[in-house]
């Protein structure tokens, strides 16, 4: 359990450390170069003896949606929000996991869309005093791309990997970062402007803690922490890394918040992932114990 709250920590960071460093860098070049020095430190474990073609295509490409044009929307919303804004509005990627997921076995779930319509309340309560304020709603949106990005590559890649039991994740995950910096680094060659791009002392040591301590060490020590916990306490982890980074950028980064919105509206999003990940599925055998027939809603 210890590497969690490591990670949890190191993660909750991230989020002040991008908008107090490398806000006023592309955010095009920010994410291919965090990006580019993920897939360094993964390239070490890439195997792909006994991997066929079209699967190593097919994580590419996975990586290009779930990594590349995720970082690239993600950062760029750092330019129109706070830290603990862009941290506490990730949490939609688990609803919209629910909801692609639903999307793919062609069913509608009712339950999955209140908890996502609930989630949508709460944003409004946190941020309705800034919708008017220039580029706020703009930010807002650029972080739900992001999130669906990222969420609709992890539906993505368990579909593939479940056809491909044989092959370890650890042997072609370098894939999914080699795949990420590739959209990256085209929207960089494309919209960057490199007269511009002079990282100073401070922003290459943040691109260096985002590549290599946040996305490579994290996510090794996630890992290997998962493995060693119930599966209720990862699903607790997992949500962890919100409030702890909301509170980071508010006592660490010196952000400013209306308190009170932040607590009613936080508490209602936050409300709408309990739902969705712990009352939704016992809701879910009740009805369908009612129903026979399993009948979707």
């Amino acid at each position: 359990m210890a590497e969690l709250w490591i990670v949890s920590l190191i993660w909750a960071f991230s989020f002040g450390i991008i908008k107090d460093s490398l806000s006023s860098l592309d955010a095009s070049f920010v994410a291919a170069a965090r990006l580019l020095l993920s897939a360094i430190v993964f390239l070490p474990f890439l195997r792909l003896r006994g991997v066929p073609i079209r699967l190593r295509w097919r994580l590419v490409l996975i990586g290009a949606v779930q990594f590349g044009l995720m970082y690239v929307s993600y950062i760029s919303a750092f330019r129109y929000l706070q830290a603990y804004e862009v941290a506490l509005f990730t949490i939609f990627t688990p609803i919209y996991v629910t909801l692609i997921n639903d999307l793919i076995e062609k069913r509608f779930d009712l339950l999955n869309l209140a908890t996502a319509l609930l989630a949508v309340l709460g944003t409004g309560i946190v941020e309705g005093a800034n919708l008017s304020q220039s580029g706020v709603l703009q930010g807002v949106l650029l972080v739900q791309i992001s999130n669906l990005c990222f969420a609709y590559g992890q539906v993505l890649y368990r579909l593939l990997m479940q056809g491909a039991s044989e092959v370890r994740d650890t042997r072609v995950f370098g894939l999914l970062y080699a795949g990420g910096f590739a959209a990256a680094g085209l929207a960089a060659v494309a919209f960057t402007n490199w007269s511009r791009v002079i990282p100073n002392g401070n922003q290459a040591l943040a691109l260096v803690y985002l590549g290599v301590v946040a996305s490579g060490l994290g996510f090794y020590l996630w890992n290997r922490g998962a493995r060693k916990v119930r599966a209720g306490a990862l699903a607790v982890f997992n949500d962890l890394k919100v409030p702890l980074a909301v509170a980071v950028s508010l006592l660490f980064f010196g952000e400013k918040a209306d308190l009170v919105r932040l607590l009613v509206g936080g508490g209602i999003v936050l409300a709408a992932l309990a739902i969705n990940e712990y009352a939704a599925p016992g809701l879910r055998k009740a009805i369908t114990r009612e129903q026979p027939h399993g009948t979707s809603f």
